[in-house]
Formats: C-alpha cells, structure tokens, sequence
C-alpha cells in the first residue's frame, strides 16, 4: 500500500495521468474570442459615438485582460487529466485553484458524452459523470470521440460491476 500524499499536493505523482487533446485550446479560444467580439464592439461602437476618453480605457483594458485570458486557456488546457485506477476515477484541472475529483466506479449513476458544433469542428467530445451527489460530479473535456467512447463504455461497465456488490 503507498503512503498518503500531502492534502496540499492534488496530483499525485505515482499516478498515470492522461491529457486531454491540446486541440481543446482552439475550442476553448474561439469560444472566449466569439464573446469578446461582442464586448469591443459594444465598447468601440460607444467609444466611437461618444468619444470619452474613459471608454477607449476600458477598451484596452478589456484587451489586455482577453489576452492574460488566452494565455490562462493554454495553461488550463494542460491541467486537466484523468487516470483510472482499479476502483476509481481521478479528474484534475484547475491552475490557481486545483480540483481533484475522485469519482469511485460503484457510485457512478450514469456517463454522458456530448460534442458542440464547436468541438464536433475539431473531433473532440465532453464525458460528464454523474453522481448521486451533485457535487461530485466530474466531466473530462476535449477527448478524442473514439477514446470518449471507450471511456465511457468501460466506465458504464465497472459502474454496473461495483454497484452490484452494494
């Protein structure tokens, strides 16, 4: 049996973490980008009409926040993983605040994997587990669909195996 690990240290390191597609960084963007088209125009267009030099602050100052955002996509992208073990499933993510979600299979009531328009573009898939607990419910974004699949399949399936020994 290995040693506990630190409270403070959520990712373990004797555990085989898998990431998800770094193609969810694009998904992830385009969907913040799409929003923030919105935002400079409603800024530009009253900048433009009214000419206060307050509003052409806010519009840089909405600029240099999109683009510290973008750069938290990259790094948030690259927190998240998922690795299954014999009795359970971890899902961490998170940068400043990291979440580590331990979802054990005989709790698991049921698995879904959805795909935007967005994500369907790029090939990838969303697998949300639900629990019996809301809060404790996981998803692991940006999954190829085949492994999404499988994932979801295997985890259906030991779900049933566990629940069956309660």
């Amino acid at each position: 049996m290995s040693s506990p690990t630190s409270a403070l240290e959520p990712w373990p390191e004797t555990v085989d973490w898998r990431p998800v597609s770094r193609d969810l960084i694009w998904v992830e963007t385009i969907s913040f980008g799409s929003f923030m088209i919105f935002v400079f125009a409603g800024l530009g267009i009253a900048w433009a009409l009214s000419g206060h030099w307050l509003l052409g602050l806010a519009l840089a100052l909405v600029a240099a926040l999109a683009g510290w955002r973008v750069i938290v996509i990259f790094r948030a992208v690259r927190a998240w993983g998922y690795a299954e073990r014999d009795n359970d499933l971890l899902v961490r993510h998170g940068l400043l605040v990291r979440r580590l979600s331990i979802v054990p299979y005989a709790r698991m009531q049921f698995v879904d994997v959805t795909a935007g328009p967005l994500e369907r573009a790029f090939g990838l898939a969303t697998v949300q587990l639900h629990t019996a607990a809301a809060a404790s419910d996981a998803k692991i974004p940006g999954l190829p669909p085949d492994e999404a699949s499988r994932l979801r399949d295997r985890l259906t399936a030991l779900g049933e195996d566990r629940a069956e020994g309660l």
